[in-house]
């Protein structure tokens, strides 16, 4: 629990260059919060409200989907909770929210009665089916969303089935993403016409993007839909993972001549390895790739490719990453407040982005946040339970 006479909430402290930006997040779970975690991390002032409690999945101290940020812990079901976020979206630039389609309605703050308190703001709307169509007030998750567009089905090198990368490609590659890119090209257009917009970022929407290239090899006769097959699948042996001896494993992603010829010459396969272009005897090239790979330890082939041309790197787990010499020198993991966590993204040279506050517990910061974004009788919210400080 925090002790609330200590937290202190100010505007304007971000570095980035969003800074100025006033963002209202309905906290939910996973690509919502990610892109509102991105949008704090480039300096946008981001208020986030939640259920008095929080909710599972979506908090905590460790969280940092949620860093960057105050919360405020409102009762959304009170009518008076209404119009405390009309309240803030008076003076905020942008409000996004996760919930299904026309929650936000029947709650009080939906786009209709957020542009009537603010005609410039952004409505940020993060789903995975979208705000229409038939599957829109379906319960879904990011594997269910990736499925429907084709791009599951041709994930992983198993023949039998298709395997899915947690929730990267969906929830954060084709949902937070895209609504991020969304909001920003509204904000801009909103500098112009003074006039907001909803942005409807649906996760179906955005991996249908994201995977514009696979439909393209698709539609000119480059791609076939079997897993395995294609040249960035690991249809080819030059393009594909190999274990090491000691049961680690090394990315090989050699597609160009030049870059082929090298890892041959780094492997010591010269005059032994088939040709990039003898598709007829891949599968001997595969048997002598991984035949040559078992031989030594990954750390004996990242000392031989690391620097080189060969396109070939080691794959490490989340711990080894974090002290990785090149992410290291980069400052690409940074620890804060206590805990190693990826460091804002991407990088600007004048108007530097930079980690703020650690991860809140809900509602740690309702009476600060309050104040300090002008809501009035904030001690009366409170003493109501329309407000709950925790």
């Amino acid at each position: 629990m925090s002790d609330e006479t200590s937290v202190t909430v100010e505007l304007g402290q971000g570095t980035g260059p969003l800074r100025g930006v006033k963002v209202v997040e309905i906290a939910g779970i996973g690509p919502g919060p990610h892109a509102c975690m991105i949008l704090a991390d480039l300096g946008a002032d981001v208020i986030r409200v939640e259920r008095p409690g929080g909710q599972p999945l979506a908090g905590g101290k460790e969280m940092l989907l949620n860093r960057g940020r105050p919360s405020v812990a409102l009762d959304l079901k009170n009518p008076e909770a209404r119009e405390v976020v009309l309240d803030l979206v008076r003076s905020a630039d942008v409000l996004v929210e996760g919930m299904r389609p026309g929650v936000a309605e029947r709650l009080g703050f939906g786009p209709d009665a957020c542009h009537a308190a603010n005609p410039a703001l952004v409505y940020g709307r993060m789903t995975g089916w979208g705000q229409d169509g038939p599957l829109a007030s379906a319960a879904g998750h990011d594997m269910n969303y990736i499925a429907i567009t084709g791009t599951l089905f041709g994930l992983g090198q198993d023949p039998a089935r298709p395997h899915f990368p947690a929730n990267l490609v969906g929830d954060f590659g084709g949902g937070s993403t895209y609504l991020v890119i969304g909001i920003l090209a509204a904000l801009l257009e909103a500098k112009v016409s003074g006039q907001g917009q909803v942005v409807d970022a649906a996760i179906v929407d955005g991996t249908a993007h994201l995977n514009a290239m696979t439909t393209a090899f698709l539609g000119g006769g480059g791609y076939r839909e079997q897993r395995a097959a294609n040249l960035l699948d690991g249809g080819v042996p030059f393009y594909d993972v190999y274990e090491t001896s000691d049961g680690r494993h090394m990315s090989v992603g050699s597609l160009e001549p030049q870059f082929f010829a090298e890892l041959v010459r780094l492997l010591g396969l010269e005059g032994t390895c088939p040709g990039q272009a003898e598709m007829g005897r891949y599968d001997e090239m595969r048997a002598l790739f991984t035949e040559t790979f078992a031989s030594r330890t990954q750390a004996e082939w990242i000392e031989v490719f690391e620097g080189t041309d060969a396109c070939v790197a080691g794959i490490v787990p989340m711990t080894e990453a974090f002290t990785h010499p090149h992410l290291a020198a980069r400052g690409t993991f940074v620890e804060h407040e206590g805990q190693v966590q990826p460091a804002p993204a991407p990088r600007f040279s004048r108007t530097e982005a930079s980690l703020s506050s650690p991860p809140p517990e809900a509602g740690e910061h309702t009476r600060a946040a309050l104040a300090a974004w002008g809501v009035a009788d904030v001690d009366g919210l409170l003493e109501r339970g329309v407000a709950v400080q925790a």
